[in-house]
C-alpha cells in the first residue's frame, strides 16, 4: 500500500484556516480526505461543523471526507486512522492536519520522521501557512509562533488582502520572503483556493529543485549595488539603516560590502529585525563529503532546535550526481539526485531558515568544507 500523503495546515488565529478547511470538507472534489483537528483542549473551532454529530471521534462527511478531533496524542490518532483504514472501516486517500493557531508546526512534522509506525503509513507532503494580511505585522512583531509558522512553510497563503493597501501588502510580502524565500506566497480570498494548490505540493520531497524565489534574490542583488555575483547575503541590519553583511571570504564573492552608513534601498523595512531569517549559501568548488558531514552534524547538534527548515543541492567531490539534502530541526536526510548535465555549472546552493542562526559561523564553516 502506498504511503498516505499528509498536509499540515498552520497559521495564526483568525488567518482563515477554518474557512479553508470548511471548503475542503464541504466541497464535492471527489477526494476522500481525513481532516485532523489538533485542539489541545481549546474550544473546538469547528463546533458548528461537528455539533450535530455523535461523540465518536471520527465523523464521516457527506462528500466522503472524514473529520477527526484529537484531544490527546497526534501519534495515537494517526495510528488509529491507519488501523481503521487497513480494516476497511474508514476510507481516505490523504490527511490534512490543522494545528492550533499557537502551535509550532515543527513537532507535528517531526512525528512523521521519528515514529517508525507513523513513517510506515504516512508521508508529509507539505506545510501550508495562512497569514492574515491585516494583522500579520503585529502578530509577527509580537509572537514567535507566528514567525516560526512562516519559517516552516512550503506554501504561504495571504488572507484578508482586501483589507490592506497594495503598498502594505508588498511590504508584508517582502518581509515574509526575508524570513522564508523557499515558500511561494499567494493571496487568497475567503479561503477560495483550488485544491491543486493545497495538495501534492511535495514540499518534503528530496528533489533537485531548490525553490528560492528568484525575485527575492534579484532584489538582494540590486541592493548589493549592481555587483552581479548572485550571492544572497541574507539580511540587513535595518535598525541602523545600513547593511551589516558579513564578509565571508567566498572565492568570487568576497568584499562586496557596503561602506559604513551607506543606506539600504529598502523603503519600508527598517524596523523589522525578525529573529526568523533565511540566508542562502553558494559555492562553485566541490564539497569534501566527510568534512561536510561532520560540519552539518555539528551545527545540527548545536543549533538544531533553532533550525526550522534547510535544504540544499550540493556539488560533491567523488560523484557525478547532485546530492540533495534537507532537514527540519535536528532531523536531516540526504539522497543522490540526477547527474549534472554536461553543460551545467556545478554549484552548491543551500538555504537555511531559522531563529537567530549565526550566519558567519555557518558560512565560514561551510567554506572550510570545500575541497
Amino acid at each position: 500500500m502506498s504511503l498516505i500523503p499528509v498536509t499540515i495546515l498552520t497559521g495564526f488565529l483568525g488567518s482563515g484556516k477554518t474557512t479553508l478547511l470548511k471548503r475542503v470538507l464541504g466541497e464535492a472534489h471527489g477526494q476522500k480526505i481525513a481532516v485532523i483537528e489538533n485542539e489541545f483542549g481549546e474550544e473546538n473551532i469547528d463546533a458548528d461543523i461537528l455539533k450535530t454529530q455523535s461523540k465518536e471521534q471520527i465523523v464521516q462527511m457527506s462528500n466522503g471526507c472524514i473529520c477527526c478531533t484529537i484531544r490527546e496524542d497526534l501519534r495515537e490518532t494517526l495510528q488509529l486512522l491507519a488501523a481503521k483504514r487497513r480494516q476497511g472501516l474508514v476510507e481516505f486517500e490523504r490527511i490534512i492536519i490543522e494545528t492550533t493557531g499557537l502551535a509550532d508546526p515543527g513537532p507535528v512534522a517531526q512525528t512523521f520522521f521519528m515514529d517508525d509506525e507513523v513513517a510506515e503509513s504516512y508521508l508529509i507532503d507539505s506545510i501550508i501557512t495562512l497569514v492574515d494580511a491585516k494583522h500579520a505585522g503585529q502578530q509577527l512583531d509580537d509572537r514567535q509562533e507566528a514567525r516560526r509558522q512562516v519559517g516552516f512553510a512550503d506554501q504561504i497563503f495571504l488572507s484578508k488582502t482586501d483589507l490592506v493597501s497594495d503598498e502594505e501588502q508588498q511590504a508584508l510580502i517582502h518581509r515574509l520572503k526575508h524570513m522564508n524565500p523557499r515558500a511561494p506566497i499567494k493571496a487568497v480570498h475567503f479561503g477560495e483556493v483550488p485544491l491543486a494548490e493545497v495538495l501534492d505540493l511535495r514540499g518534503f520531497n528530496l528533489n533537485a529543485k531548490l525553490d528560492i524565489d528568484p525575485d527575492f534574490l534579484k532584489e538582494e542583488d540590486a541592493h548589493d549595488h549592481g555587483h552581479d555575483h548572485g550571492h544572497d547575503h541574507g539580511d540587513c541590519d535595518h535598525d541602523h539603516g545600513h547593511c551589516a553583511h558579513d564578509e565571508h571570504g567566498h572565492d568570487a564573492h568576497a568584499g562586496h560590502d557596503h561602506a559604513p552608513g551607506e543606506a539600504c534601498d529598502h523603503p519600508h523595512h527598517h524596523h523589522h529585525d525578525d529573529d526568523v531569517k533565511s540566508f542562502v549559501y553558494r559555492a562553485d568548488r566541490a564539497f569534501d563529503p566527510a568534512r561536510l558531514e561532520d560540519f552539518l552534524g555539528a551545527i545540527v547538534n548545536i543549533y538544531g532546535p533553532k533550525m526550522l527548515r534547510y535544504k540544499g543541492v550540493l556539488h560533491m567531490q567523488g560523484t557525478e550526481r547532485k546530492v540533495i539534502f534537507q532537514g527540519v530541526h535536528q532531523l536531516m536526510g540526504s539522497d543522490l539526485g540526477p547527474a549534472w548535465e554536461a553543460d551545467e555549472q556545478r554549484q552548491s546552493k543551500m538555504v537555511f531558515i531559522g531563529i537567530d542562526l549565526p550566519q558567519d559561523i555557518f558560512r565560514s564553516g561551510l567554506d572550510q568544507c570545500l575541497a
